[in-house]
């Protein structure tokens, strides 16, 4: 039985939160994505690093990550 998880795809500033199915597997090294999850969780990572947010909220909810704190 697969379910859909949330992978996080952090560059830089950003965080991309995609969602995509784990496909169990018993008998290997499951549980894996399809691929199409996988080529989705790479097409997220490169529109991040090109600076392309419209891209990457196409395809996942997109995160600014700002410190909270400085020392």
């Amino acid at each position: 039985m697969s379910r859909m998880v949330k992978r996080l795809v952090h560059v830089g500033k950003y965080v991309a939160e995609v969602e995509v199915e784990n496909i169990p597997d018993d008998d290997a090294w499951g549980p894996y994505l399809s691929l199409a999850d996988a080529l989705k969780l790479e097409r997220v990572e490169k529109a991040l690093k090109a600076g392309d947010l419209k891209a990457v909220g196409r395809e996942a909810r997109v995160y600014e990550l700002k410190p909270v704190a400085a020392e």
